[in-house]
């Protein structure tokens, strides 16, 4: 039976998961806070196997839940609706940004993950898929046996729910390596070896704004399994805590 991933966030990340979730064979229900019918467009743009649907309704189709919102807005999620369902949480602590800050967060007493698990209390909630880029979330994905084929790390506390989102994840076209528990999802947050720029093209000086945007749109170099175990055993806790977009 085809698996559904629910979406909520129909943003630049949202619609990246989008794509890759239905070219792997998956059904998507995309929801946002505006509602469904603000979503047409992007649902005829993807074709069957999506469909636009409330937040509530995304949750309960999805044997996968993906949280691709900001972390500010964590309060919002319906909580109780979550209950028993496996969740990806692909959110990340910005406090750079000015919009949203936490004592607990900055003191590194929990994770964002944690934060968000103990919101979501019924859900088993894997942090994953949230350190690259929408671009490169895209542009790095290959199928199963790939020689460019990276590998993106996952940390959760609940291994069935962990296992879940492994097999998403490598469908939709990466290799996986567990990080470890929410707690430890510190080790795959902003500012560590593996976030973002590992992912991402080296733009050489030099080069135009022009050229720049264009070079930034490739793909990054694969990260193998064995490099991402040791960029995570060898993460060194950032401060400060976060980082900006």
């Amino acid at each position: 039976m085809t698996q559904t991933i629910g979406i909520i966030g129909s943003g630049l990340v949202g619609k990246a998961v989008a794509r890759l979730a239905i070219a792997a064979g998956y059904s998507v229900v995309i929801s946002n806070s505006r509602g469904p019918s603000t979503l047409s467009t992007l649902v005829n743009e993807l074709g069957s196997k999506a469909r636009a649907g409330t937040v509530e309704e995304a949750i309960a189709a999805g044997d996968i839940v993906t949280l691709s919102v900001p972390l500010a807005t964590f309060e919002k999620l319906p909580a109780s609706a979550f209950a028993g369902k496996t969740v990806l949480d692909q959110s990340n602590y910005y406090p750079g940004m000015g919009e949203f800050r936490r004592a607990d967060l900055d003191a590194g007493e929990l994770t964002s993950s944690e934060l968000m698990q103990r919101h979501l209390k019924g859900a088993k909630l894997v942090k994953g898929l949230h350190n690259l880029s929408w671009i490169h979330m895209e542009s790095n994905a290959r199928p199963a046996g790939h020689a460019d084929r990276t590998t993106l790390p996952i940390a959760g506390d609940d291994s069935a729910a962990k296992a879940a989102v492994a097999g998403f994840i490598e469908a939709i076209g990466y290799n996986v390596v567990d990080a470890g528990s929410l707690a430890e999802s510190w080790r795959i947050e902003p500012n560590t070896a593996i976030y973002f720029w590992r992912y991402a093209p080296k733009v050489p000086d030099g080069v135009s704004h022009e050229e720049a945007k264009r070079i930034y749109q490739h793909r990054g170099e694969p990260v193998s399994p064995q490099e991402a175990r040791k960029l995570i055993d060898e993460a060194v806790r950032p401060s400060p805590i976060g980082g900006t977009l």
